[in-house]
C-alpha cells in the first residue's frame, strides 16, 4: 500500500486516484499520522458485503435480536384524581 501525505493527495489528485484504481488501496497520513485510505470501488463493496448485517435485513430477520425484559406491569404510583370545579 503506497503512502501520501495530504498535500500531496490534494495537489495531485488525479493520480491518487488513478494510483488506487491500479495498484490497490492508498494511505494518506496528515502530519505523519495515518489518517485514510482510499480504496477501490470493488474492494468497498466486498467489505460491504461482509459487514454486518443492515438495518433493514436485520428487522426482518426471523432470528431473535435479544431478550427483551419488560417491567411488571402495575407497580406504579399514581397521583390522585383532582376534581375539576
Amino acid at each position: 500500500m503506497q503512502t501520501w501525505h495530504i498535500q500531496d493527495a490534494k495537489a495531485r489528485f488525479s493520480e491518487f486516484l488513478n494510483s488506487c484504481v491500479n495498484n490497490g488501496p492508498q494511505l494518506v497520513t496528515k502530519r505523519g499520522v495515518e489518517a485514510a485510505v482510499l480504496v477501490p470501488i470493488e474492494t468497498w463493496n466486498r467489505m460491504q458485503k461482509m459487514a454486518k448485517p443492515s438495518l433493514k435485513e436485520l428487522l426482518l430477520s426471523s432470528e431473535a435480536r435479544g431478550e427483551l425484559t419488560l417491567p411488571k406491569r402495575g407497580g406504579a404510583k399514581r397521583r390522585p384524581v383532582k376534581k375539576l370545579k
